[in-house]
């Protein structure tokens, strides 16, 4: 099994979106990532992560989105929130959240008739998180919201019913993925 995760990884290229302001250096943050989707009952529900290096800070992007023909359920982030990720061997590595407090943002696609709730943020991570990250796949993701704590599993592979672009591997995201800010 490790030889397979140490394969992959291998094949993996790094690609990137460039985040510029005016009068701010350049920022360089890997492409979004499908790591979590559920489809039921006409509502869906995804999760990308990305990375960033800020000064030498590494940064894990969040982006939460919901869409449904109902009102999808609000969610908040502030300062206590945290991402739990624990890891196959047992360890749980924790990801703190960089920014005060804000919800999800209500869209209406008028294509397809949808409400569309974003929530982004970012999260830092802990002493010590990334060498685990780097050596162990995730197994269960758990976002601790400002009046809701949420566990996601972790697919080993996904092929997304909505988002296309092939097959993802969010079990090995950052195996694969912490190179590319290093």
């Amino acid at each position: 099994m490790l030889t397979v995760a140490i394969g992959a990884a291998a094949q993996e290229e790094c690609k990137y979106s460039e985040l510029s302001a005016e009068g701010a250096p350049l920022l360089k943050s890997t492409t979004e990532y499908l790591m979590y989707e559920k489809n039921f009952g006409g509502s869906s529900n995804y999760i990308f992560f990305s990375l960033t290096i800020s000064d030498g800070v590494p940064i894990l992007n969040f982006q939460l989105l919901a869409k449904s023909k109902d009102f999808p359920k609000i969610y908040c982030l502030d300062k206590a929130s945290k991402i739990y990720l624990q890891l196959t061997n047992g360890k749980i590595v924790t990801l703190i959240n960089a920014y005060d407090e804000h919800c999800s943002g209500l869209m209406y696609d008028e294509s397809e008739k949808n409400n569309i709730r974003v929530l982004t943020s970012s999260f830092l991570f802990t002493k010590g998180s990334l060498e685990d990250l780097e050596k162990y796949p995730i197994a269960l993701m758990r976002v601790k919201y400002s009046t809701d704590t949420v566990d996601y599993p972790i697919n080993k592979e996904l092929t997304s019913e909505s988002v296309g672009e092939g097959k993802y591997l969010p079990e090995t995201y950052f195996m694969n993925h912490l190179k590319c800010i290093q």
